[in-house]
């Protein structure tokens, strides 16, 4: 066998990788198609992590429990 050069090891190694991230993407084709259609539907101007102020003015007591003994209780009454 040759001589090992970086320049071989390089391209070795690109070549491992790009071998790998073509079976990624085939194994995982119909999640990763799924997601970037999700993902190009999606409204880049509205974060589903920002709280509407209308929201955050109603009773706060309604949506956060101090403990989860009023949670359970809360639940037990509404559902009755």
């Amino acid at each position: 066998m040759g001589k090992s050069t970086p320049v071989k090891q390089a391209a070795v190694v690109l070549g491992a990788l790009a071998f790998g991230w073509m079976a990624i993407e085939m194994a995982f084709k119909p999640l990763l198609d799924k997601a970037r259609s999700a993902m190009d539907n999606s409204d880049p101007d509205r974060d589903p992590d920002d709280i509407d102020s209308a929201r955050k003015e109603d009773s706060d007591s309604d949506r956060k429990p101090i403990s989860y003994a009023d949670a359970v209780a809360k639940n037990t009454a509404g559902a009755s």
